[in-house]
């Protein structure tokens, strides 16, 4: 039962603490960093350099009033806030994180993570209808707009690293990059996938469904509380999850680059995808200290009219090497 194989108690333990304590930390290491871009001091109070200012928040969070408006849908009210993290934790049951550690190895793991991907769209849907707000509804459609826009870019550029592993197996596909990356050949596919997971996660410029100077706070402008907490704890979820998810896709996953693995496999295997998803995770937060907000009508444009075709002459091209190299 406590064995280090794919599926045990032990791993499924250990994905959990994996997934939670950088979940926790994103948020105070944001802040930390766009106050060191931003040449401020960031959170500083509570604790070492601030780090306890993420239980602050927590508790501060529990403290407040949990209000329904009596003009909204209760029911839908209440759950559409927890569709977000459960699809986002239930996407981690895939990610294979080193040789022999993860939740499951399914054979179609990359189509259950576009399909939680499509799930999570309803949280953000249903939160802003069930509002019974014209700013909600608003921010709603956005985000219902905005992502399932986005999924059909996102599920097109991985289609280049499906051809080239010839699975939808993540391990298979990080096996796969063995010996060589999947960033060369798939350079474009790497770029709508980051921009596309920028879009799906509403992560800044991208969280056009939050537009505060528009729309006060877009699906969630009616919650308070745990059901707040449980929309940003979500979205942290979800720049764990694409952070984790490009290097899989494209970077080698838990390949050590230029043959530096060391001691036991696992650790290294660990470490080496821990530190290929921090890299992301702090270019996203980069990104959100020096881009600005686009127009909604911009980004939905640059989607269809740039992202589209490019994700489809990237496949087409992918598909046609493979074909002569081949034959």
């Amino acid at each position: 039962m406590f064995a280090l194989e794919v599926g045990s108690l032990l791993i499924i333990v250990v994905v959990f603490i994996l997934i939670l304590i950088p979940t926790a930390l994103l948020g105070w290491i944001e802040r930390r960093l766009i106050g060191f871009f931003q040449d401020r001091l960031g959170p500083n109070r509570l604790g070492p350099l601030g780090v306890m200012q993420v239980a602050a928040d927590f508790i501060k969070m529990f403290g407040k009033e949990d209000w329904i408006p009596p003009f909204s849908d209760k029911l839908t009210f209440v759950i559409a806030p927890m569709i977000l993290p459960i699809a986002m934790f239930l996407s981690f049951a895939v990610i294979p994180f080193a040789p022999g550690v993860g939740i499951i190895d399914l054979n179609v793991g990359l189509l259950w993570i576009l399909a939680m991907a499509g799930l999570a769209a309803y949280s953000a849907m249903l939160a802003g209808i069930a509002s019974n707000n014209k700013f909600s509804l608003l921010g709603g459609l956005r985000a219902a707009a905005q992502m399932i826009s986005y999924e059909v870019f996102m599920g097109i550029s991985i289609l280049g690293v499906v051809i080239l592993s010839d699975s939808f197996n993540l391990r298979e596909i990080v096996i796969a990059q063995e010996d060589g990356w999947f960033v060369f050949p798939q350079f474009i596919g790497f770029f709508i996938f980051l921009v596309a997971g920028l879009a799906e996660s509403h992560r800044w410029p991208l969280d056009l469904p939050e537009g505060e100077a528009e729309i006060i706070s877009g699906y969630n402008t009616e919650y308070s509380g745990m059901k707040f907490l449980l929309f940003f704890v979500g979205e942290y979820i979800g720049l764990t999850l694409i952070s984790a998810l490009i290097p899989i896709l494209f970077f080698g996953g838990w390949h050590a680059p230029f043959g530096l693995e060391f001691g036991n496999e696992i650790f290294s295997g660990l470490f080496w995808l821990s530190v290929k998803a921090s890299f992301f995770a702090f270019f996203f937060i980069l990104v959100r200290a020096a881009i600005p907000r686009p127009r909604y009508d911009q980004l939905m444009a640059y989607g269809w009219l740039i992202m589209l075709p490019l994700s489809l002459l990237n496949l087409l091209i992918t598909g046609a090497l493979v074909l002569v190299q081949g034959g």
